[in-house]
């Protein structure tokens, strides 16, 4: 066998192990994806339920607040809302208020995203956005987030009733 062969033959190996390791790590990649993922449903669903938690002792606290579940494609989580009626020398305006908080839907940035919107009396109050990346994200750390954003409301709300 020539030269030439021997080194045609080692480049062809080269290049399969070339491939080889390409495909492994498109495996890893794709592994990993599919993980973060299942651990962004995980995290949505458990903090989906905290969110409603914490908004219906929300409504507790202040009758005439209703919730409602959110899920469309802006995200999952909750909303309370409640308009009210107030006269001032014979005329009458109608004043909105509510509280939604959603985590956001699964993004290639590989993100958790809580999104915040208040209003109190027809004012936004709240809008935020709060991101964790999904590998650094831990439930209990966005479950004082939430809390955080209810008891902000709650506070704001209380003070301007």
């Amino acid at each position: 066998m020539s030269d030439f062969e021997e080194q045609l033959k080692k480049a062809i190996q080269r290049g399969q192990q070339v491939r080889d390791q390409n495909d492994a790590t498109a495996d890893q990649s794709a592994a990993t994806e599919e993980q973060l993922r299942a651990l962004h449903s995980q995290l949505r669903n458990e903090l989906s339920e905290h969110i409603e938690g914490c908004l219906r002792k929300l409504c507790d606290h202040f009758p005439g607040f209703e919730f409602q579940t959110v899920i469309n494609e802006t995200g999952w989580g909750g909303r309370i809302s409640r308009d009210d009626l107030r006269l001032n020398h014979g005329s009458t305006r109608t004043e909105y208020s509510r509280l939604e908080i959603v985590v956001r839907p699964w993004s290639e940035m590989a993100i958790l995203e809580l999104a915040t919107k208040g209003t109190i009396r027809n004012r936004e109050t709240l809008n935020r956005s709060n991101f964790k990346f999904l590998t650094e994200a831990e439930a209990p750390a966005l479950v004082k987030i939430i809390d955080g954003i209810v008891l902000e409301f709650a506070e704001q709300y209380s003070s301007q009733r």
